[in-house]
């Protein structure tokens, strides 16, 4: 990794840290830091579990606990059990809690502003294009692709959405018992895997490798990314995960046929540098056919 890139980015950190607040023991001058301001605003008006703050906000549940707790004892939120055996545990606002959020909302609104009025009319509009691309950068450094295996809840939410963006983009539908089939025993090793992306501990985007053991080809299926994803890169990164393992074991050829109707597939596709090629399956849902060479 770049070393000045690095210090770049320590000094970007240590800049908007200190130009947000997140230094005060008093944020916003309302007595409390930075993180129990912030749990207030996820909790939000209709509550939230705790298993989801803590993914969401990707929390250790020892510190997600004390800040509960700090929150508890000023009397600004509520920790409800409920579920079936009684294990989910919800927070919910209190009136006095729900006041807090929204002074606090107001309050970040007039440091906003302020930060904003002390530029010219260019300079604000460069500094919010800048930050929306900052955004859009962090949240896709937050994306971890790994191994699941088909029949994990994470796994099968996306095989679940992808044959239903199928079924809804597709000018007959589709039907995956009529397509050629890509079980989960051969998504399974030796035999395949299934790449799953998550984003704050929620599956966001998939491939499947379908291998054939001491053979130098395979088949790239299931390609699909979330709709609130898209335009992160995702695609991007999982194609090339993909092929860094399909390389690993010793494919050099990777297949995959698509429909015409994915058109964003096909660019990626193609600017990955896959080429079409004459069919070489009978997918009956299936208009173009691609490979690509794999370096040895």
């Amino acid at each position: 990794m770049d070393a000045t890139a690095i210090a770049r980015v320590r000094r970007f950190q240590r800049t908007v840290t200190q130009r947000i607040g997140a230094l005060d023991d008093a944020f916003m001058g309302r007595g409390r830091p930075l993180g129990q301001a912030r749990l207030l605003w996820e909790i939000g008006a209709e509550g939230s579990e705790l298993r989801a703050l803590r993914a969401r906000l990707e929390l250790d549940s020892g510190y997600l606990s004390r800040l509960l707790r700090a929150l508890e004892a000023d009397g600004l939120i509520v920790v409800e059990a409920g579920g079936p055996d009684g294990r989910v545990r919800t927070a919910r606002l209190t009136p006095a809690g729900a006041a807090e959020r929204e002074e606090l909302d107001r309050r970040s609104d007039e440091a906003a502003a302020s930060m904003l009025g002390r530029l010219s009319a260019g300079q604000r509009e460069r500094l919010v294009t800048a930050m929306s691309e900052v955004e859009r950068l962090l949240v896709a450094s937050m994306v971890e692709i790994g191994v699941l295996d088909p029949g994990h809840p994470g796994a099968r939410h996306c095989l679940t959405a992808y044959v239903a963006e199928l079924a809804r983009r597709f000018e007959s539908g589709f039907d995956p018992a009529r397509s050629l089939p890509a079980t989960d025993d051969e998504l399974r090793p030796p035999a395949g895997m299934l790449l799953v992306a998550t984003m704050r501990a929620e599956p966001v985007g998939c491939v499947a490798l379908k291998l054939h053991p001491g053979s130098a080809t395979a088949e790239l299926k299931r390609m699909w990314v979330a709709p609130s994803a898209r335009g992160l890169g995702l695609g991007r990164r999982l194609l090339a995960e993909a092929e860094s393992r399909a390389a690993a074991h010793g494919v050099r050829t990777l297949r995959l046929e698509t429909n015409r109707a994915l058109t964003e597939a096909i660019a990626l596709y193609r600017s990955a540098g896959y080429a079409e090629v004459p069919a070489f399956s009978d997918e009956r849902y299936a208009h173009h056919w691609f490979d690509k060479h794999l370096p040895a």
